[in-house]
């Protein structure tokens, strides 16, 4: 079965931090640009980074500019999303998906299902 399983969210406190991680099960992420998604409340999802295939090429949305940052292991078939400096904004699920062309993936893909998430909550 090919999926993304995401993972890695929970409560934080407002200017911390969180790692977040998107496993490839069945596909290779390596192959793949990896876009990560947040959906919050009552508001449509939204691309928040995405990282090309070969990682030369990155896209943060402007509200997280700044404080997150993308980065893949591929020994480990892992997309992370190092977040830094939370704000209570920042309170969504969190998706990842694989896109086969870097320019699409900031676009949330309006094929196919969506995986878990992983819920991220920034609150005192």
């Amino acid at each position: 079965q090919v999926r993304l399983v995401e993972s890695g969210g929970g409560l934080v406190q407002p200017g911390g931090s969180l790692r977040l991680s998107c496993a490839g099960s069945g596909l290779a992420l390596v192959n793949y640009a990896i876009g990560w998604f947040r959906q919050a409340p009552g508001k449509e999802r939204e691309g928040v980074s995405c990282i090309s295939r070969n990682n030369e090429n990155t896209y943060y949305g402007d509200s997280v500019k700044g404080r997150f940052a993308i980065s893949r292991d591929n020994t480990k078939n892992t997309v992370y999303l190092q977040m830094n400096s939370l704000k209570p904004e920042d309170t969504a699920v969190y998706y990842c998906r694989a896109y086969a062309l870097f320019r699409l993936c900031r676009f949330p893909d309006t094929t196919g299902s969506w995986g878990q998430g992983t819920q991220v909550t920034v609150s005192a």
